[in-house]
């Protein structure tokens, strides 16, 4: 993965899906099976106290690395999607969404837990729903179960990424 696609293009994989569906438990097993950079956008913005702006300054500077990265965060509607697609594209990048879906009620319990609190996880999940835009086929994303097994999710994610450059 580290040499880039047959355009001799390096690879972005943009990791998105609502809270709890498992986007950054694959995200982190995935960049260490295979010795990716893995950033969370979102944290690095909440950590932080990063803006927009300031995370878009940081991807460029990523992009001098050359190497596979995988981004979450701040991917949540198309416009942000695209974004961040075209500034990954004129870096001589070639970026692959891969959406995480998971069913509600997975979600709803995941997030029961995390927060131990019924109110504080319903009030989550509401917020992201109302922000989150699904994919359009225009993006041609990966979509990824977040309850299977990660060896079953890392075949989709490669024969995926296999399908894109061809």
């Amino acid at each position: 993965m580290k040499e880039g696609n047959k355009n001799n293009r390096s690879r972005a994989l943009l990791i998105f899906g609502a809270p709890a569906s498992g986007k950054t438990t694959f995200a982190e097993k995935f960049a260490k099976k295979f010795n990716l950079a893995f950033y969370d956008l979102t944290e690095l913005m909440e950590k932080y106290h990063f803006n927009r702006e300031s995370i878009l300054v940081i991807i460029e500077q990523i992009t001098k690395t050359r190497q596979t990265i995988i981004l979450e965060g701040c991917l949540d509607t198309e416009q942000n999607r695209a974004e961040i697609r075209n500034l990954l594209r004129r870096h001589s990048y070639d970026p692959a969404l891969i959406w995480v879906q998971t069913d509600i009620a997975t979600i709803r319990q995941r997030l029961k837990s995390k927060y131990h609190s019924v109110a504080k996880a319903r009030d989550t999940y509401e917020k992201a729903v109302s922000e989150i835009e699904a994919p359009t086929d225009s993006e041609n994303p990966i979509i990824l179960s977040g309850k299977h097994t990660f060896d079953t999710q890392v075949r989709h994610v490669v024969a995926g990424l296999a399908d894109l450059n061809q």
